[in-house]
């Protein structure tokens, strides 16, 4: 990386991509031939057109390689575009020899595997920049493959549109996981995760299990346990609990009280079961947990400060961050708050990103967190 050369970002909202487009090339001004790789993330809004806009920046600006997709939302520095028509860009002034962009990881991961094999053996694993598809239900494994094949960490989001998944690595794809390789001896970050949920009671072992059902939570019925922990309001009135309740896998082998979070998908007050989005068994570990915007401001401040430490204050040169699209406006107010939370404990820098469908972070794939990417 040209550590003289600063990353930039630019952002733009207007009725049609075009001015939107010609927007971001104003704001860029003249790019040299130091910046070999563009981030592109656009809003729903746009997403029909993702792959005429990455090909207007590549031949107005100069710029080769481009990596995104799209987004319910999107933000940059202190500000973040919902339910908007919205473009926002960021080049790197990186080496080609210190990037590889893959795409067309929909059924195994043999096309990053393969293709690049000779450039995976350095000995230094890579940070993988990863955007995926969140119809192919096979992107949480490919995740964990890719992690496990590289000894690299991942970052990165599910797309989040209405119709149109699409996703840019250099050319457009979709279907699977597309993204960019960094080497780890060239390129240098730091990388956060905040959760937008916070547990209630006790964590519970399953007792009793069939595929996503909760049958049975420390030998008792699921939903009699369910309902002590959200207390005697809410079990009164269980249609209240969409939305703001879910249920949380708690991730073994961490140190940090890491969990997943996932949907609840029904109750059943008759045979006492809970469905929730992911298939369990019995003696898995399972908690509930409540969405809320206090405890998503608490935690996101300490994932703020603990990059601060780990950065040791230093000045950011630039930042991706990927949202689960119920923040946001939808958790944490509409005047971006979100955003400038980064920016008034870290400063200002170049930062772009997306509201996602599901968010990407070492080898899991989360829900209702943040992932935020510092380059130093």
């Amino acid at each position: 990386m040209n550590s003289g050369t600063p990353f930039l970002s630019a952002h733009a909202s207007a009725a049609d991509w075009q001015a939107a487009a010609g927007e971001i090339v104003r704001q860029f001004n003249s790019i040299t031939p130091a910046y070999r790789l563009g981030f592109l993330y656009v809003t729903d809004h746009f997403s029909a057109y993702l792959e005429e806009i990455s090909i207007f920046l590549r031949e107005t600006l100069g710029v080769p390689h481009w990596v995104g997709t799209v987004g319910f939302g999107v933000c940059t520095t202190a500000q973040e575009y919902f339910d908007a028509p919205a473009i926002v860009a960021m080049v790197a002034p990186v080496s080609e020899d210190s990037f590889r962009i893959f795409k067309g990881v929909s059924e195994d991961i043999t096309s990053i595997t393969e293709t690049h094999k000779e450039w995976l053996s350095s000995p230094f694993p890579p940070l993988t920049v990863v955007h995926g598809d969140p119809r192919n239900h096979k992107v949480g494994d490919l995740i964990s493959e890719i992690s496990n094949a590289t000894e690299g960490f991942l970052v990165g989001g599910l797309t989040a549109a209405e119709e149109n998944f699409m996703q840019i690595a250099d050319n457009a794809t979709d279907g699977g996981l597309s993204g960019v390789m960094f080497s780890s001896d060239k390129v240098t970050v730091q990388a956060g995760l905040t959760q937008g949920c916070s547990p209630i009671g006790d964590t519970h072992q399953v007792t009793a299990a069939d595929e996503n059902m909760l049958i049975e939570l420390d030998g008792r019925p699921a939903l009699d346990v369910f309902k002590e922990d959200i207390g005697d309001v809410l079990a009164h009135d269980l249609q209240r609990v969409g939305g703001y309740i879910f249920a949380a896998l708690p991730v073994t082998g961490t140190d940090t009280g890491d969990y997943l979070v996932r949907n609840l998908i029904g109750i059943d007050p008759e045979s006492g079961v809970v469905a929730v989005g992911e298939y369990v068994s019995a003696g898995d570990r399972i908690m509930f947990c409540r969405r809320d915007h206090d405890s998503a401001v608490t935690d996101m401040q300490r994932m703020l400060v603990d990059i601060k430490k780990r950065t040791n204050n230093s000045l950011l040169r630039a930042g991706l961050y990927f949202s689960c699209c119920a923040r946001g406006p939808n958790q944490f107010g509409d005047d971006s708050d979100e955003l400038k939370m980064i920016t008034e404990e870290l400063g200002e820098f170049p930062l772009v990103g997306f509201f996602a469908n599901g968010e990407i972070s070492n080898n899991r794939l989360y829900g209702h967190t943040g992932v935020l990417t510092v380059f130093l």
